[in-house]
C-alpha cells in the first residue's frame, strides 16, 4: 500500500561520470544524444541499487534534472526559465545557480513533454518494481512568479485554473503511461511555516492564510483528474541544496488547512531537526498516510534506531502507527550538486530506514 513503510523522498546523489558528461554537454562538446546515454546508464546503475536495497518503489534518482523542481514547470507551456541575479530565497551557506521562471503565456502540459519519456525509460527498466515518479507540486509555479517573483498576487485568480488544468493532463498523460505513484514536491509550506518569512510576506501586504487555502483548492482540483488507481502523495520541503536549508519552523501555522483540507493520499514530513517542531500539528491529519522523514539526508551520521523508533511512537500519538511509515526528511540530491554526503552514506541511511521500519511494523 503506497506510500511503502520505508520510502524515499526521490533524488540521489549523481555519480561523477554524470557530472562529467553534463559540464562536457555544457561545453557543447557532447551531443544530447550522448548525454542521454550516460543518463539511461546512471539511472539503470541506480535502480539495480534500489532493487537491491529492497525499496518497494523506485525513482530515476532525478539524475536527468538539473533542479528538482524549476526542469519541470519550466517545460510547461507558457514558462520560461530566465537568468536570476540572485535566487529566490537564501539558503544558510551554499547558494545554487541563480535561476527563475516567468510566467509568458496561458499555462498548459505539453503532452509530448520529455518527462513522460523519462518515466518510460524507468518502468521500462524497473521490472515488476513500482516506480514513482516526481514532479514540484501545482503550487510551485505560483509561489515562485506571483508570491516570491514580480508578478502580481491577484494574478491568482487566472493562474490558480490555468495551473491546475495543467495537471490535471499531467496526471493523465503519466498514468497512460502505467505511472501509478506520483509525488508532489513543495516548498511552499516550509516557507509559511517560518515566523521570518510571514512577518516578510505580511509586509508586503500579502496574507499567507489566504494564499494558503487557495493553494488547497488548487492543488484539490489538480487531483479531481486522479484515477482510483493512482497514489499521490506531497513532500513538504523546507529547502535542500548542498546539505543546506531557507525555512525554519514547525507546521503549526499551515496544519488546519493543510492537513485537515488537502486530498492527497498521504504526506513526506521532515522531522529531522528541531527546525521542524512537534508533532503536535499531525492531530490534523484525516485518512492520510503520514511518511516522516526522520533520517536526515543532510549528513552521512547514521542516526540511533532507538531514538528512531521513541519518534515513531511519539508521533503515533496523534496519526495511527498504521498510518505512518519512514523515510529520508528529503532526497539525496535535489540540484546536480548533491548533500555533502557519499553514495556509500546514501545507502547505509536507506539500509537503516528499512531495518527499522521492519522491526516496527513487521
Amino acid at each position: 500500500m503506497r506510500p511503502y513503510r520505508y520510502d524515499i523522498v526521490g533524488s540521489f546523489l549523481r555519480p561523477d561520470y554524470l557530472k562529467d558528461a553534463r559540464a562536457e554537454y555544457a561545453e557543447g562538446t557532447l551531443s544530447a544524444d550522448q548525454l542521454r546515454e550516460v543518463e539511461d546508464k546512471a539511472i539503470k546503475e541506480l535502480v539495480e541499487k534500489e532493487k537491491a536495497v529492497g525499496l518497494k518503489a523506485v525513482t530515476d534518482g532525478e539524475l536527468r534534472r538539473r533542479y528538482w523542481h524549476l526542469d519541470f514547470l519550466a517545460s510547461l507551456v507558457g514558462v520560461e526559465e530566465i537568468k536570476a541575479d540572485h535566487w529566490s530565497v537564501a539558503f544558510k551557506g551554499h547558494q545554487p545557480k541563480a535561476a527563475t521562471l516567468e510566467i509568458v503565456d496561458k499555462i498548459d502540459f505539453d503532452e509530448n513533454s520529455e518527462f513522460l519519456d523519462h518515466f518510460s525509460y524507468l518502468k521500462e527498466i524497473a521490472g515488476d518494481v513500482d516506480c514513482k515518479m516526481t514532479i514540484p507540486s501545482p503550487a510551485m509555479l505560483h509561489l515562485i512568479c506571483c508570491v516570491r517573483g514580480s508578478e502580481t498576487y491577484k494574478a491568482i485568480d487566472r493562474y490558480k485554473n490555468e495551473i491546475a488544468l495543467a495537471y490535471q493532463k499531467a496526471i493523465k498523460a503519466f498514468y497512460a503511461r502505467g505511472c501509478r505513484y506520483l509525488q508532489f514536491d513543495d516548498t511552499s509550506w516550509g516557507e509559511f511555516c517560518d515566523q521570518n518569512k510571514r512577518d516578510d510576506y505580511a509586509s508586503r501586504g500579502l496574507d499567507l492564510d489566504q494564499i494558503a487555502k487557495n493553494y488547497v483548492k488548487m492543488i484539490n482540483e489538480a487531483l479531481e483528474a486522479k484515477p482510483e488507481d493512482m497514489t499521490i502523495t506531497m513532500h513538504i520541503c523546507r529547502g535542500n541544496f548542498r546539505s543546506t536549508w531557507f525555512s525554519s519552523g514547525g507546521y503549526e501555522p499551515v496544519a488546519e488547512t493543510l492537513f485537515g483540507g488537502c486530498k492527497i493520499d498521504g504526506f513526506f514530513l521532515e522531522y529531522d531537526s528541531d527546525r521542524s517542531g512537534d508533532f503536535k500539528p499531525l492531530r490534523f491529519i484525516k485518512d492520510q498516510k503520514v511518511v516522516l522523514g526522520l533520517v536526515t539526508s543532510k549528513d552521512p551520521e547514521l542516526e540511533d534506531k532507538t531514538e528512531i523508533k521513541e519518534r515513531i511512537k511519539e508521533a503515533a500519538q496523534y496519526v495511527a502507527l498504521d498510518q505512518l511509515c519512514l523515510s529520508p526528511q528529503c532526497g539525496f540530491s535535489s540540484t546536480e550538486e548533491g548533500n555533502i554526503l557519499t553514495d556509500e552514506d546514501q545507502w547505509k541511511k536507506m539500509t537503516l530506514i528499512k531495518e527499522i521500519a521492519e522491526e516496527v511494523w513487521g
